[in-house]
């Protein structure tokens, strides 16, 4: 099957010429990395990436902080795609077994080796299309990494259920499919932060949630958010990132950019805040 694109022209452009335009705009604002990567990197260092997942006006300079650190270290074989379930379609938790993913830039196929691996080495994984026939978070990543190269597969996986005993089985299921076929991979957590709150109170959470993610402690991020009461939702992606990562030999994590809605707009009265983080 081809999954269409959902929020083509709404979240990003939804032609070709004026969505390549767009993703420039990306990496030159003043709030991005100020630049285009000068080319396409072979060292391969990097495990996984925190992104955000909001329209490209709003968080693109932030996510094209951490798709410019991919392009730097090099593309994987495959991009390990996790998001929130913001439908409510689909399992717990939802993948699929085959297809391809069309954007503006082409069509992206799935990695159905690696997802059929996947759901070999746990139960809580199911192939649930319609999951993702509607869900924006993890569609918006790809035209970022397509700018570059269509030379890359993906597998999404769509988190209803993001517990931490989730979160951790998915993680580790993710590092074991990965060494049983040999893929090389490069997670992508994708999140956005505190909703509708204050500049300065979205601030104060989302760098408490963020000192935990740049610490590689999952539990402490979960913790954080539930205890703060943080309306992040895509903790359980950048907790299984995180696991999967450490279990793939990362060793840190980075915080690359944090910025909220508010930067973009002016209006700091009720923000979304946006974080960009590299694990390596």
């Amino acid at each position: 099957m081809i999954r269409k694109p959902a929020v083509s022209g709404l979240f990003y452009e939804g032609d070709a010429t004026s969505l390549k335009r767009r993703i420039k705009w990306c990496f030159e604002h003043e709030l991005g990395p100020g630049k285009l990567p000068e080319k396409m990197g072979h060292e391969r260092n990097i495990k996984g990436v925190l992104n955000p997942h909001a329209g490209y006006v709003y968080s693109g300079p932030i996510a094209a902080h951490s798709v410019y650190k991919i392009v730097d270290d090099g593309f994987p074989e495959a991009f390990i795609i996790l998001c929130p379930n913001h439908t409510g379609l689909g399992s717990g938790v939802s993948t699929m077994l085959e297809g391809e993913w069309e954007t503006p830039l082409g069509n992206v196929q799935i990695d159905d080796e690696f997802a059929e691996k996947l759901i070999e080495t746990t139960d809580i994984v199911d192939p649930h299309p319609a999951a993702h026939i509607q869900e924006h978070s993890c569609e918006v990543q790809i035209p970022l990494l397509q700018y570059f190269s269509n030379d890359f597969k993906i597998v999404p996986i769509c988190m209803w259920m993001q517990d931490l005993e989730t979160s951790f089985e998915i993680g580790i299921s993710i590092k074991k499919a990965a060494e049983e076929i040999g893929r090389d991979i490069v997670l992508i957590a994708s999140s956005d932060f505190t909703h509708y709150q204050p500049q300065d109170v979205a601030y104060e959470k989302d760098m408490q949630v963020l000192d935990a993610i740049k610490s590689f402690d999952e539990r402490l991020m979960i913790r954080r958010v539930s205890e703060l009461n943080v309306t992040m939702c895509g903790y359980g992606p950048v907790a299984s990132t995180i696991v999967a990562s450490k279990g793939l030999g990362a060793h840190k994590g980075e915080i690359i950019k944090y910025a909220t809605s508010g930067d973009i707009t002016g209006d700091y009265s009720s923000v979304v805040g946006y974080a960009s983080a590299v694990f390596w």
